[in-house]
């Protein structure tokens, strides 16, 4: 992918400066930043759409939704009102490097912000009625900003009394519930005060970014600095991925081989109240930053930190559990392919040997060439072979994706040869990526386990080995649906054609292809189905690309020249066991651990 990106990179540049007629230098950095990423959002992305009035609703919706996600703050006369004055030109203001509306749409949340905690914390001081029959919407992102301030008050009411129930029902309550909340809240307007201009700024160029698809962004210094760590620099902390939602921080994921995944109490979905270090006492953490959240989790090697957590399982929101846990040092190394020996018993009670493949992502050491994917499973199917394996599964379950070469000469160790993806650009140009080895690995029997979380990359691999009638497929209905491509262009190499720039510009997440199958099918949306489907508490729409605004367009292009998989290919083939997945099975060992994600990881 390196060659292809590259060329992207290559491509976009030309456009980009081709786009500029020499405009006045803008008199700040952030103005140049943000003319910066406006250009190339234009000229860069995929979709080649212009900043216009179409693109302008797309990005206050989208920016809206940032600041007042589950429609709280807001009231639908103030989004009538600042649709009014800035729906149609705030895309074109950002090519004029125009940040005002931004800023201005922040201050009046922060108003309103102020204004609600005024309220909840005269609220708090009267008396609750716990015995009413009334009923308190919690999700409420999906629905309507209430008509009014009045209709806004009444939405209050419950919600408070909601999590005054909560805290009162609590098994580790903290303090007495009316100041916990009314701190809680009070912490809300602090954080939403401290976002200086360069947090404004970044969440502004974000929801434009996102008014594109979903996986476009922009990123500041600090989301670079998270992005390092999550492609491969080491950290001390817990090893779980993190997620701001709903004035929580949610557990996203859980790094094999950390802290966190070895204990096995914290559960993802789970969402984290308060923090405690060692023996201390614990600190409320709703509503608090995400990031000062993660820096609380985080620490020195050997510490002890202690988690106050509502379970994703619980069925009384009240419940809680104190999670105690030793910080420990997350590497890349833990990430990588692990290999086992499951031994099971044949139809004629004979026991058999299947090799368990566990492949958390597809890695790549893109500097110094010294981890790879394809090397480091290359050496645990010559183990595997020498245990005389009768079949060979691959679990692709919790694999997020990497690098692309890695994905296509993975999949070239189970072909001989032939076409293994499609990539189209902008202009319609088709490009087919095909296996770089004609030698096999292995030959036998396959199957590839899947799940909603299998996605870019796993889908590539598993689309491909369904497609040749190779492997078959076995997990949840369908695998995440992400079928693009995306670069990352440094803002100041851009920015320097316009005048001002800093190595504290931050960066562009832009996708600027499409994946396809060599059937011709695009894994975007439908993802890969499996062949056999297995019961799973994931596999929810929810879960999928499907779910993600802006998500770009499933569609297909011509099928590639490929011949299937037959019996003719391999004298090891074999008719493979049934296997029982939802039993443990006895295994052997025969390698090592895991690592991968977005957010923030503590």
């Amino acid at each position: 992918m390196r060659s292809s990106l590259r060329r992207s990179l290559a491509f976009c540049t030309i456009l980009f400066a081709a786009a500029l007629a020499a405009p006045p230098a803008p008199a700040s950095s952030r103005e140049t930043v943000a003319m910066s990423v406006g250009r190339l959002l234009e000229e860069g992305h995929y979709t080649r759409q212009k900043l216009n009035e179409e693109v302008s609703k797309k990005f206050l919706q989208t920016y809206l939704e940032m600041l007042d996600y589950s429609h709280l703050f807001f009231t639908q006369e103030d989004v009538d009102a600042i649709t009014a004055k800035y729906a149609n030109p705030m895309a074109g203001d950002v090519l004029m490097g125009t940040l005002k509306p931004g800023y201005e749409i922040y201050a009046l949340y922060t108003k309103r912000v102020d204004e609600r905690v005024a309220k909840i914390k005269e609220l708090l001081k009267q008396p609750i009625d716990f015995k009413s029959n009334a009923t308190v919407e919690l999700s409420r992102q999906k629905s309507p900003w209430p008509k009014n301030e009045a209709e806004a008050d009444q939405l209050w009411r419950g919600r408070i009394a909601n999590e005054l129930l909560q805290e009162h029902l609590s098994e580790h309550p903290i303090e007495p519930a009316p100041q916990l909340v009314s701190r809680r809240y009070e912490r809300l307007a602090k954080n939403v005060h401290e976002q200086d201009k360069d947090e404004q700024m970044k969440l502004y160029l974000d929801a434009l970014a996102q008014a594109y698809d979903p996986h476009s962004e922009y990123l500041s210094k600090a989301d670079m600095k998270n992005f390092s760590i999550n492609m491969g620099l080491s950290l001390v902390g817990i090893g779980a991925m993190l997620r701001s939602e709903d004035g929580y921080a949610k557990i996203e994921s859980l790094v094999v081989g950390g802290p966190a995944q070895t204990d096995g109490r914290l559960k993802v979905g789970d969402r984290i109240t308060a923090v405690a270090q060692g023996q201390a006492e614990y600190v409320d953490v709703r509503e608090m930053r995400l990031d000062k959240v993660v820096e609380m989790i985080r620490g020195k090697k050997g510490t002890r930190v202690r988690l106050l957590v509502i379970p994703s399982a619980a069925a009384d929101p009240s419940g809680r559990k104190n999670v105690e846990l030793v910080r420990d040092e997350i590497k890349l190394k833990d990430q990588e392919a692990r290999a086992d020996i499951i031994i099971r018993k044949d139809e004629n009670g004979d026991p058999i040997k299947l090799g368990w493949l566990t492949l958390p992502s597809f890695y790549a050491d893109m500097d110094r060439h010294q981890k790879s994917t394809t090397r480091d499973v290359l050496a645990l199917l010559k183990r595997l072979k020498k245990e005389n394996i009768g079949g060979l599964v691959v679990d692709l379950r919790k694999n997020g994706g990497g690098s692309l070469e890695e994905a296509l000469s993975l999949t070239g160790l189970f072909l001989k040869s032939g076409p293994i993806v499609q990539t189209k650009d902008y202009n319609g140009s088709i490009r087919i990526s095909s296996d770089p080895d004609s030698g096999i690995a292995y030959s036998g029997p396959m199957v590839v386990l899947t799940s909603r979380q299998s996605a870019s990359a796993s889908e590539i691999f598993a689309a491909a080995l369904q497609d040749y009638g190779r492997a078959v497929i076995v997990g949840d209905k369908n695998t995440f649906g992400k079928g693009t491509v995306q670069t990352i262009l440094p803002i100041g190499r851009f920015a320097s054609l316009l005048g001002n720039h800093s190595d504290e510009d931050g960066a562009l997440k832009l996708t600027i292809q499409k994946f396809y199958r060599v059937a011709g099918g695009s894994t975007q949306l439908h993802g890969v189905a499996s062949d056999i489907v297995l019961p799973s508490l994931s596999d929810l729409p929810e879960f999928g690309e499907g779910a993600l605004k802006n998500a770009l367009a499933y569609d297909e292009v011509t099928k590639a020249k490929y011949t299937k998989w037959s019996d003719n290919h391999s004298r090891e083939r074999k008719r493979l066991p049934t296997i029982n997945f939802a039993r443990k099975p006895a295994r052997k060992s025969a390698s090592r651990g895991t690592r991968k994600s977005p957010a923030s990881i503590a």
